[in-house]
């Protein structure tokens, strides 16, 4: 049997996902790799739960575990442990090999569906594959039965799923509060339950090791120094309330400034 390459897998994506589509099943696609790579995902980004072939999903499934081999993923050993199983690592959320990284979610739950965002919501879709958000769809239309046709997910209530085609094993999607005109203390309170939810569901489900990202502080608005505040805090008195229940807490930062924050608050 032919032994089938990456650039191959993205050909066959590309033209697929085109029909899938529908409305750009004429798109003309670029002829570079980068440039098509855009396409698949942007494809991927803006369709909406519903089935596919399973012969899509596999190559589907076969490229997206070959994208996570050529980014390089990172596992618990290759964190720095700073103190009392915390560690701060900087990089793309989707690298990591824990039992669960944490996704800044919605409330409509499904993902972010503007092509080529470079929010975590977008990134931790386009590299589980479209299993994902079908997965979310489920869970929702479950949820909508039991509550009422215009359910949305409350901010600080997580919900569990598996990772598909991430390294990670599982994602927990959590709403972290907007930040509209000014800091409360009901919007502190908000984000701390993230933090202190999230953690609960791990111990619920055996999730020895998590990752957070900085939930609430892009579009959110939180501002970034006192949500580090808050998310170490909260997770620093749970850790003691629960002790020997986590391996490793790691705080995923991607900008310099968060990074800066959580050096300051965990020595």
């Amino acid at each position: 049997m032919k032994h089938v390459t990456q650039e191959e897998r993205l050909d066959y994506l590309v033209e697929e996902f085109k029909t899938d589509s529908g409305e750009y099943k004429d798109i003309e696609t670029p002829k570079d790799t980068e440039g098509k790579r855009r396409i698949l995902r942007s494809l991927m980004n803006i369709r909406m739960p519903r089935n596919i072939s399973a012969d899509v999903l596999r190559v589907q499934d076969e490229y997206l575990k070959g994208r996570s081999e050529e980014k390089g993923i990172v596992t618990l050993s290759d964190i720095p442990e700073i103190r009392n199983g915390l560690s701060i690592w900087q990089g793309d959320i989707t690298r990591l090999a824990v039992d669960a990284i944490v996704n800044a979610a919605n409330s409509q739950m499904l993902g972010c569906f503007v092509p080529m965002h470079t929010c975590i919501d977008n990134c931790i879709h386009t590299y589980a594959g479209v299993q994902l958000r079908a997965e979310c769809s489920r869970q929702m239309n479950q949820l909508r039965i039991k509550y009422g046709k215009d359910y949305e997910q409350p901010t600080a209530v997580p919900m569990l799923t598996d990772a598909y085609n991430l390294p990670a094993k599982k994602v927990i999607h959590i709403v972290g509060p907007i930040v509209q005109y000014e800091l409360t203390p009901e919007l502190e309170m908000d984000l701390a339950n993230c933090y202190r939810n999230t953690l609960d569901m791990c111990l619920d489900n055996n999730l020895k090791s998590v990752a957070f990202c900085c939930i609430s502080t892009g579009v959110f608005h939180f501002p970034n120094k006192r949500a580090a505040g808050i998310a170490v805090s909260t997770v620093d008195s749970w850790l003691l309330q629960h002790p020997g229940s986590m391996e490793r807490v790691i705080f995923n930062v991607f900008k310099d400034e968060d990074k800066k924050y959580y050096e300051e608050l965990i020595r």
